[in-house]
């Protein structure tokens, strides 16, 4: 399997990194195992890709916009890999994974790869195991990255916790100027794009000074990153584009390039790399630590009872998560 991903044909090269993403998404422990082994053999040949964040509110035209730009890349000699995010129904667990089919375009291309993901209940917008594929298609040579998110509002942060620069894109007509000065996803982000611009062009460039105002607030409180003051510090911009269209493509991807060249200089880029790896090996290591404690023969047994006295009001939930903790921390018993 790393050969194929490493240096197989173009369609053995697909099928290899579709296998090894699988191995990585399984819940089982053998296949954890390998997809551990997996990962450590790739990693040498990881970390060059580019890595773009894509979020927004549905309907603003998230894969309109990556589809034309991974054409646009494709065409300028670049190999382009996109992990979609689909949200997962809570009433049924399944999700749709359908951004193959809307963009169709793009995934007929050579130098692209597309692969959509379940969200799971995944918190962020992001599917638990995106940072593992995005690992295997950059070591599969795919010198751009772009993650979308599963875009349900503010609370697509994330994603911007894995990528070297997140792009948030906005309606012309999303709310008004309060909306634009709304903490949370703005202020984390590194290019803010109008999409749809081409529709209402006088309310897209409302809707852009609103924004850039509300950047230059940021910057001017408490947000280091934004320091407008420092030339060597990379300053969050608005741009103007319609996905649909294609226009503005080239001022897009030359902010995107500027902010890869001034972060690569600054050691920023470095930084910030390093500071996700870390983060993402306490967030698996949390992650373990709740699948352990649920697995626990003492916890399983005392579980039941234990919620249904907090559900009839027989049982503090402080007291009973402290129980369970504590029968956690025993050793258990024989099942």
């Amino acid at each position: 399997m790393i050969e194929g991903i490493i240096n197989g044909s173009p369609m053995g090269q697909r099928r290899a990194i579709a296998k090894a993403i699988t191995l990585l998404e399984s819940t089982r422990a053998d296949h954890r195992a390998k997809g551990d082994e997996l990962l450590t053999a790739l990693l040498p040949y990881t970390g060059k890709a580019l890595r773009l964040g894509i979020s927004g509110v549905p309907g603003v035209g998230k894969s309109t916009f990556i589809e034309t730009l991974g054409v646009y890349l494709i065409d300028r000699g670049h190999r382009v890999a996109v992990l979609t995010i689909d949200p997962s129904s809570t009433v049924s667990g399944g999700s749709i994974l359908g951004d193959k089919t809307r963009m169709e375009r793009l995934s007929l291309l050579d130098g692209a790869y597309i692969r959509p993901s379940p969200s799971s209940g995944t918190l962020g917008g992001v599917a638990e195991k995106t940072r593992e594929a995005m690992l295997v298609c950059e070591a599969a040579g795919y010198d751009v990255v772009l993650v979308e998110t599963v875009g349900v509002g503010q609370s697509e942060t994330a994603v911007s916790g894995m990528t070297d620069m997140f792009v948030l894109l906005q309606l012309p007509n999303a709310g008004d100027d309060l909306q634009a000065i709304k903490k949370g996803v703005m202020e984390l982000a590194d290019l803010v794009v109008i999409n749809k611009a081409d529709i209402d062009p006088n309310a897209a460039l409302r809707a852009r000074t609103q924004i850039q105002s509300a950047l230059r607030l940021f910057g001017m409180h408490g947000n280091p990153e934004h320091a407008l003051h420092d030339a060597q510090l990379w300053h969050p911009r608005v741009i103007q584009i319609s996905g649909l269209k294609g226009q503005g493509l080239d001022d897009f991807w030359n902010a995107v390039t500027e902010f890869k060249t001034l972060q690569t200089a600054n050691g920023r880029l470095m930084q910030r790399r390093q500071q996700q790896a870390l983060a993402w090996m306490w967030e698996r290591i949390h992650a373990g630590l709740r699948a352990a404690f649920r697995q626990h023969a003492g916890v399983r047994d005392a579980l039941a009872g234990t919620t249904q006295a907090v559900a009839d009001g027989q049982l503090a939930p402080s007291t009973a998560a402290r129980r369970l903790l504590d029968l956690a921390a025993m050793p258990p018993h024989p099942v």
